[in-house]
């Protein structure tokens, strides 16, 4: 992520993902989009006329990203954080999408927003904890980005999954030691579920997992190659530093 300092403002910065093709306007201090947002945003596929929901969009990098690459589809970002919705709004305009996306101010847990199964992708990036089982946060704006209500990651993928259109995937990144949560609560509406290790670098275990699932699913349950961001150097691996500039996860052949 490239900052741009001539831009910036006291509460707010102006950055930039994947080589400069994405432009952000995110808060200075809390939650900031970064490595999570994209590879979320190289999990998944996204086919001409398809419409994205991008769940707990923070400033809208996932679905940003994920609807760069297909210039027709539609896209939609959910965020209960008014102040955030905004950016999101100020973001869809200034990445030249005012045409085919919009920003909702709304709680994930409160929908729905759509029709029921008539979404084609959905990507959320839940926040990491329950109500009880989070650490405490030097800031409000982070503690809000990270924590939910008890029993909410439920809640959350059952709302996914029944905004999706029969057979339609869906997306997510999670902590690694949530992710007998995640697995638990998809299995009553999803299978063919995918899920691919994130490690910091080789020999370390890993911090993040990406999990694909498709409504109706049958496949059997698949562990992806694992993918380690950066190497003995301390730089970015081949295949991380090709997602952050752009590539997929199909595109490297690491579907």
């Amino acid at each position: 992520m490239r900052p741009d300092a001539e831009i910036a403002s006291p509460d707010h910065t102006r950055d930039t993902l994947l080589d400069g093709a994405i432009t952000l306007h995110q808060r200075r201090r809390g939650h900031r989009a970064g490595t999570d947002a994209v590879l979320l945003a190289a999990a998944l596929t996204v086919r001409a006329g398809e419409t994205i929901i991008d769940m707990g969009a923070g400033t809208g990098a996932v679905g940003l990203i994920a609807a760069s690459r297909m210039p027709d589809a539609r896209l939609l970002l959910v965020e209960r954080d008014p102040e955030l919705a905004g950016l999101c709004a100020r973001n869809i305009a200034e990445n030249g999408m005012a045409g085919r996306a919009l920003a909702l101010c709304a709680d994930a847990l409160s929908g729905p927003f759509v029709a029921h199964a008539s979404v084609d992708l959905v990507l959320t990036n839940p926040p990491f904890f329950e109500e009880g089982d989070a650490p405490a946060s030097p800031t409000i704006d982070r503690a809000s980005a990270h924590v939910m209500r008890e029993g909410g990651l439920a809640l959350w993928l059952a709302a996914c999954l029944r905004m999706l259109r029969p057979r339609g995937p869906l997306a997510l990144i999670q902590r690694a030691d949530k992710l007998d949560a995640c697995l638990r609560h998809l299995a009553p509406m999803a299978g063919s579920i995918v899920v691919r290790p994130v490690h910091p670098r080789a020999g370390a275990d890993a911090s993040r997992v990406i999990v694909t699932a498709v409504k109706g699913g049958r496949a059997a349950l698949r562990i992806a190659a694992p993918l380690f961001l950066h190497g003995e150097n301390g730089r970015f691996t081949e295949a991380s530093d090709a997602l952050h500039r752009g590539a997929s996860f199909a595109s490297l052949g690491m579907e």
